[in-house]
Formats: structure tokens, C-alpha cells, sequence
């Protein structure tokens, strides 16, 4: 059985008497551990897909199934990071990891050992130095660490990333691209990436997710990245694998990206 499984996930949202289908027939099946980027254009319904397996959006048709137990609510089991930080501005960055813990692991560990924890995962991402500033006071890839540090510490079985980097500079987003490998190696969860960035995607993934274009968007194509870990950028810049696979998702995003029955 998968760890985690979409089996037939269609959501239409209806609006002043109009339906819209954003998805059809969604099927997806992730083992445990593994790194999974989805990737298309705007308005493909990306974003909904993560919504649906983080319970924030009930699917119209469908499920999703967590270990053998469905989904139909959000829950400390998948952890979320957005594209926005959503960090509370008059909060340390640590009471604002801390607020986390407390709400998902006050009764599991004692006070000593919240506090521990949460140190522990400011240190995962290097952010310990800045754990009593607020987040006015930090970088925006700061903020981003420490959203990441707030959710890893909610021990999530699946971690949920929409596009946690794309506000960010390029020099910012490569560190964290790495950091996050680094961390998801070392923890050995499972993510679930929504990205707009081909080489990123390619980098950090295990396999990418294509979706062709709405309305009635759907899965178009997966495609596995065989890369040995860990993956070193500047080592993959002409390794043929690295290459094919980029290729192959340029290849559906820009030629190939209409629905299956259409793409042949």
C-alpha cells in the first residue's frame, strides 16, 4: 500500500450558478521518504492538488488516502510551507516555532523538551543565531528557514512546499534548495513540492509530477529522476541524466502540456 495516494481527485468550485472543473482524475501514488515536485503552468491547478492532500479543499470526486486513513481535514500529520512565510510579526522567530510545538506536541514532551525541539530545528536550518529577533528584523530567506523550522517541528509524516522559494533571490533560493536536500535526507520524510522552476524541480526531486493545462486539469506525464544522493549543483550541470530529464520536462511544459487524449 502507498504512503500516500490520490485515487481519482477531481474538485469543481461553483460560483453565481457557474461550475468550474480545476481538476479531473488525479491519480498519484508516493512512498514514504520520497522527494516529488509538481510542475506545470499557471492556473493548472498545482496549488489546489496540495490544498486537497493538506485538507484545506475536500475534493469534489475522489480521496486522498494517509497510511491506509482518509483525508478530509487538515491535521499536524502534513505540515505546509507557502510561497508567503506567515510568520507573526510581533512573535521571536523562536516563539513563532514555538507556537507550533506547543499546539501539536504540549502533552507528547514536557516543557524542557518542547524547548529542546524547538532549538533542534532552528539548528536545522541554520537559524539559532537569529532566534530572538522578529521577522521584521530578518532577511526574507531567513524567513523562510524559519517557516520550514516550524514545520519540520510539527513532525509532520508529509511536508507540504508551495513554492517555498519563489520570492526569493537566486543566491537565497540555491542555499535553500540545498539546505532542504540536505535536511529531507537527513530526516527522510516525505515532500511534496509545487514549483514553476524546471531546474529546481530536477535538482531536488525523486520524481516530477507534469500537469497539462486546465480548466479540467489532470496528470500528463511523471517522470522518475534517477540522480544518485546527494546532489551537488555544479556536479550535475553536464551529467547526461541531469540533462535528459530537464530537457524532458521543458519538452511537456512547452510542446506536449494539453491533456493526454490531445497530446498524441
Amino acid at each position: 500500500m502507498a504512503h500516500l495516494s490520490l485515487s481519482q481527485v477531481g474538485i469543481t468550485f461553483h460560483r453565481g450558478g457557474k461550475s468550474s472543473e480545476v481538476l479531473r482524475d488525479v491519480n498519484l501514488d508516493i512512498a514514504k521518504g520520497e522527494f516529488v515536485s509538481i510542475i506545470g503552468h499557471s492556473g493548472c491547478g498545482k496549488s489546489t492538488v496540495l490544498n486537497i492532500v493538506a485538507g484545506l479543499l475536500k475534493a469534489s470526486t475522489g480521496g486522498v488516502l494517509l497510511d491506509g486513513k482518509e483525508v478530509n481535514a487538515p491535521g499536524p500529520d502534513r505540515a505546509v510551507v507557502f510561497q508567503n512565510h506567515s510568520l507573526l510579526p510581533w512573535l521571536t522567530v523562536r516563539e513563532n516555532v514555538g507556537l507550533a510545538v506547543d499546539k501539536v506536541l504540549k502533552g507528547k514532551k514536557s516543557r524542557a523538551e518542547r524547548s529542546q525541539w524547538i532549538e533542534h530545528n532552528l539548528a536545522l536550518v541554520n537559524m539559532m543565531h537569529a532566534a530572538d529577533k522578529r521577522p521584521n528584523e530578518i532577511s526574507g530567506g531567513m524567513k523562510q528557514r524559519v517557516g520550514i523550522a516550524r514545520a519540520l517541528a510539527m513532525e509532520p509524516t508529509v511536508l507540504l512546499m508551495d513554492e517555498p522559494f519563489g520570492a526569493l533571490d537566486a543566491l537565497t533560493r540555491a542555499h535553500l534548495q540545498d539546505q532542504t536536500m540536505e535536511i529531507q535526507q537527513r530526516l527522510k520524510n516525505t515532500v511534496i513540492m509545487i514549483t514553476h522552476d524546471v531546474d529546481e524541480a530536477v535538482l531536488l526531486s525523486d520524481r516530477i509530477v507534469m500537469m497539462t493545462n486546465g480548466p479540467s486539469a489532470t496528470i500528463g506525464e511523471i517522470l522518475p529522476v534517477p540522480l544518485a544522493r546527494p546532489r551537488r549543483r555544479l556536479d550535475l550541470v553536464e551529467d547526461a541524466t541531469y540533462v535528459h530529464a530537464r530537457a524532458a520536462v521543458l519538452e511537456f511544459l512547452y510542446a506536449r502540456h494539453a491533456k493526454p487524449a490531445l497530446a498524441a
